[in-house]
């Protein structure tokens, strides 16, 4: 496994994204499903962002300044996902909004994901080349091992809570 920062962000999209295409093909009453599937892809989301915010961002944040605003953009993308992971945490699957919710969180995810690799990562690898990245992707597999995997956990609910009253 690579310990560049963006082949690993990028495998992590392709997981997020696979999970997203389940739900969308699981069908309409297919409650249990799509409910375990949204539990999935909360947890994927939540070691995702939390990475990304706490080791990913603040790096990039002081190695390339010219960045700052994509960082700040990608924060805010962030903080609307975690709003809309919390509402559908305390969702039923069979809940009149369920489906819906989770169909704008993935729009909203999607989008970013798109933005990071399509204008955001070249950037990046570009300013920082291959060992940076790989010293970046180190420290991502180690704050992988303490992130939380619900979004309840104190570490995300203080990033969430951050977020809200930001």
């Amino acid at each position: 496994m690579s310990t560049d920062a963006i082949v690993m962000l990028k495998d992590e999209h392709q997981v997020i994204l696979r999970a997203f295409r389940d739900f969308e093909r699981a069908g309409d009453n297919a409650h249990k499903t799509k409910g375990d599937l949204v539990a999935k892809i909360v947890e994927l989301l939540t070691v995702h962002t939390y990475i990304e915010n706490e080791v990913m961002y603040p790096r990039v944040r002081e190695l390339v300044p010219e960045l700052e605003d994509d960082v700040l953009e990608s924060y805010e993308e962030h903080h609307v996902a975690d709003v809309l992971v919390m509402e559908l945490v305390g969702m039923k699957p069979t809940d009149e909004r369920f489906t819906a919710k989770t169909t704008v969180l993935i729009e909203n995810v999607r989008h970013h994901i798109e933005e990071e690799e399509d204008e955001w990562f070249p950037q990046v690898r570009e300013a920082l080349g291959r060992k940076v990245l790989q010293e970046i992707g180190a420290e991502m597999v180690e704050a992988r091992k303490t992130a939380p995997r619900s979004p309840a956990q104190p570490s995300a609910l203080k990033k969430t809570v951050d977020a809200v009253l930001a």
